[in-house]
């Protein structure tokens, strides 16, 4: 078995060096290139300054750019500024508008994937569906933490995509979502804050028995008398799912990308947090295509301690990656053999 699962990164995940000056965009997707990480996966708003008005020399020079490096564009990642206007929100029409530009935009770069926010309401991408059809754009509502990929949000949007019976409407997987372990760089983090370690132990403790956050939010802040870290690292529950890996194959063709979601990766190659390791298995076993794109954002958990270095643990990443696809090929090929 041969896996066709693609190697990427998110430009988000080097905002860290990109906001200090020490890198810019064409660094990010030269060091993305020497890793093996081809599919580059970007934000309009954050790395291109003119948007929305980018003009065609401007989308010809992005082209030209990633091509230079041997990478491609993987993804686009839209927003939607439903309170542009002070004295209301968006109408729906304008929703729609909205997100038409990014779709056209998207085509223009020759980007076939499109992550949708959580929040657009499944009606109004039903209204965008002819527009991302007709330019060939994958619109991908982004599956992020406490959301997973069976909250009946998540299955309104599938269900829209099959009553219209089309490719070009899904979800996009961040995989935020499979946090088996609680990360060690948020308790760290927490500690410094103040939380003291028989507080952050029990947290630990009902994340991994995977207890109802609100239960332990409830212990911490009122029957243990937290402190305000403390009933902050509780209250960071709410964002810390374990979904499970094994319903991937489930729901594998409604995605075409993947936003790799991590917060640090030790010198050993390995994420302490995210379940990867039950994670790659599963979509190498059902034979998912798409990208796998790298999105780091463990800076602002160390930034106010250590210097951020976003390029090494995506390096880190992409060598676990290297190792868990192999794995898993071997496996899998050895049971179809």
């Amino acid at each position: 078995m041969t896996t066709k699962i693609k190697p990427g990164v998110s430009l988000y995940s080097f905002q860290e060096e990109m906001f200090l000056g020490q890198m810019n965009v064409e660094d990010c997707v030269a060091f993305a290139s020497s890793i093996g990480a081809k599919g580059i996966e970007i934000l309009p708003e954050q790395n291109m300054p003119n948007f929305p008005d980018i003009s065609d020399a401007e989308v010809e020079s992005w082209k030209d750019m990633v091509a230079r490096h041997g990478c491609h564009l993987s993804a686009y990642d839209m927003f939607l500024d439903t309170k542009v206007s002070k004295d209301r929100p968006m109408t729906d029409d304008e929703q729609v508008a909205s997100i038409v530009r990014d779709l056209r935009l998207c085509n223009r770069l020759g980007i076939k994937n499109m992550r949708i926010l959580v929040f657009v309401r499944p009606d109004i991408l039903g209204k965008c569906v002819p527009y991302a059809e007709e330019l060939d754009v994958h619109m991908g509502v982004e599956v992020h933490a406490p959301w997973h990929l069976e909250h009946a949000w998540i299955l309104r949007t599938i269900d829209e995509a099959d009553r219209l019976n089309t490719r070009h409407l899904g979800i996009l997987p961040d995989m935020g979502i499979f946090m088996k372990h609680y990360p060690p760089v948020f308790r760290a983090r927490f500690e410094r804050q103040g939380a003291r370690p028989e507080i952050t132990q029990f947290i630990v403790d009902q994340h991994e028995a995977k207890i109802m956050c609100e239960y332990t939010i409830y212990e911490v802040a009122v029957k243990m008398g937290g402190n305000k870290a403390e009933i902050a690292m509780a209250e960071s529950l709410r964002h810390a799912p374990y979904a499970n890996p094994k319903r991937i194959g489930d729901y594998a063709r409604y995605f075409r990308h993947i936003q790799a979601k991590f917060y640090e990766m030790t010198e050993d190659y390995k994420d302490p947090a995210i379940a990867y390791d039950e994670v790659i298995p599963e979509l190498v076993k059902c034979g998912w295509e798409g990208t796998l794109s790298s999105e780091y954002e463990g800076n602002r958990w160390i930034q106010d301690v250590s210097e951020v270095d976003s390029r090494e643990q995506v390096r880190r990443q992409h060598v676990m990656f290297d190792r868990l696809i192999t794995e898993a090929e071997q496996t899998f090929g050895a049971a179809d053999a």
